[in-house]
């Protein structure tokens, strides 16, 4: 059955990465991409990112709030079997609510683990969830991701979180997916900033990012157009493109 959809507005979503050693500069982030682009082909747009450290009150503060004015929340990261990984506690602390063993997880975890060394206490903790949550569904390594109201708890490793976005594709209610065409210039963007904010003004329902770059000493930029309406994106590209042509640059299809 098709996921509901409204496309008479837009739908938001934040993400809070979690752990220290993202701060710290240790782990660098990479789900913060997949995250945003695996949203937009559900209708939904990546609002806001936090990056909070491995401390119980940060993470309330921050799904409290975030919760609160987007319609889905996404974390990353925490929900792992060591001391340190206490995502589940704080956001049920969050949401007021005890944490619990879910029947589901602790069986397929059993499975998972039955020929790698069995279920050991510290497995365990993989199957704990804020009382109420659903499980989604993780291929790679057994422990599931969780979901509970608008807030979806995802593994910090990029390909299993990848695997439980996938999961989840089609099961969230959104709007029309955001699509997006890519013009590249050898120009620098403060020559033509002006004709990118005249080109986006008349194009109601476009936005152009302007995506500057250095490249074998010559300054170049990258133009994305998006829109959820392939007609008025492909308008608008094209508009662009003339444009920049009329000024005597030459533009390339799909970006530089």
């Amino acid at each position: 059955m098709p996921r509901p959809m409204n496309e008479d507005r837009i739908w938001t979503a934040a993400l809070i990465v979690i752990g220290d050693e993202i701060l710290s500069g240790r782990t660098q982030d990479k789900n913060i991409s997949q995250v945003a682009l695996w949203l937009n082909l559900q209708g939904i747009r990546l609002a806001e990112v936090r990056v909070v450290p491995d401390v119980e009150a940060a993470i309330v503060a921050a799904v409290n709030e975030l919760r609160a004015r987007n319609d889905y929340l996404f974390t990353t990261g925490g929900i792992g079997p060591t001391h340190d990984d206490i995502t589940v506690d704080a956001i049920a602390a969050a949401l007021g609510r005890p944490v619990i063993v879910h029947p589901k997880a602790k069986a397929v975890l059993e499975g998972y683990y039955a020929t790698r060394g069995g279920l050991t206490e510290a497995r365990l903790r993989m199957a704990r969830v804020p009382e109420g949550a659903e499980l989604i569904e993780n291929r790679m390594s057994g422990a599931p991701g969780i979901r509970i109201g608008n807030v979806i708890i995802m593994a910090g490793v990029p390909h299993i979180a990848g695997l439980m976005l996938e999961a989840l594709s089609g099961k969230l209610e959104g709007g029309r997916p955001l699509i997006s065409r890519t013009l590249g210039c050898w120009v620098a963007e403060s020559e033509v900033a002006d004709m990118l904010g005249a080109t986006e003004a008349a194009h109601p329902g476009c936005q152009i990012g302007s995506y500057p770059f250095f490249r074998d000493g010559t300054v170049g930029a990258n133009f994305v157009i998006r829109s959820t309406d392939e007609a008025r994106l492909d308008a608008c590209a094209d508009d662009l493109a003339a444009r920049l042509r009329e000024a005597g640059h030459d533009v390339f299809a799909g970006g530089i």
